[in-house]
């Protein structure tokens, strides 16, 4: 196995001292279920460091780099790439996939629920990188390969809130608040799925998914803005 990961050291351009870490990164806790006798364990704790540390790198970068914008901006720039959709992407360019150790039932996973692994286990590997080679190499790879995608997120300004834009329009058109509800929750408590609804008074106007409920409500938001032509509208008047 170690020979395996070797091919991901040469393609990233890091060598890791430990090569446990870096294989504990790509375990799945289904994996474990499979193969009880593996002997390194699964890679959620990883994923909790390296999501603090994903999101530290994140704000230094920003907070250096763009000293004349507001904390309000630099945000809203923080959450566009430190999100399930974007280091998803990432890990997927990295070829990644490859690398994971999933149970055959999560192998044939695809979607969304691929995305959301993919992007657990990005998370997972800068937990291990940051063990194993400290702050300076994991911040060099993080601007590498997530923070290159900042100037055309801000060009196209993809870091809006779509709940915020809602609330405005539907405050400015109807005079009427948006709440959202929860129409499907499923799958166990590690990654739960959400199906939301966004609804003035009872109309449903648009709904989303996601393995979030922050996920779901978004993307229900971005739904209702489109049917409604109000995200169109926005674009022209910019």
């Amino acid at each position: 196995m170690e020979e395996k990961f070797r091919e991901l050291e040469k393609k990233i351009g890091v060598e890791f001292k430990d090569k446990n870490l870096l294989i504990q990164a790509f375990c799945h806790r289904s994996y474990l279920n499979e193969n009880p006798d593996f002997n390194l364990g699964q890679n959620e704790r990883l994923e909790f460091l390296g999501d603090a540390v994903l999101e530290l790198v994140v704000t230094d970068y920003l907070y250096f780099n763009y000293p004349d914008k507001s904390e309000g901006e630099l945000t809203s720039w923080r959450a566009s790439l430190v999100n399930t959709k974007e280091i998803g992407d990432t890990a997927e360019k990295l070829n990644f996939e490859d690398f994971l150790l999933l149970s055959k039932g999560e192998g044939k996973e695809n979607g969304r629920a691929r995305i959301c692994i993919l992007a657990n286990t990005f998370e997972a590997f800068i937990g291990a990188l940051y063990l194993d080679q400290g702050y300076d190499v994991t911040a060099d790879f993080i601007e590498k390969n997530l923070i290159t995608k900042l100037p055309q997120i801000i060009e196209l300004e993809l870091y809006r809130d779509p709940k915020s834009e809602l609330q405005e329009k539907t405050q400015e058109e109807v005079g009427i608040t948006p709440n959202y509800k929860v129409i499907e929750e499923s799958g166990p408590d590690h990654q739960k799925h959400f199906v939301i609804g966004v609804f003035l008074n009872e109309r449903n106007i648009g709904q989303g998914e996601g393995w979030s409920k922050k996920e779901a409500e978004e993307q229900a938001a971005k739904e209702a803005l489109n049917k409604k032509e109000w995200l169109q509208k926005n674009n022209k008047q910019r």
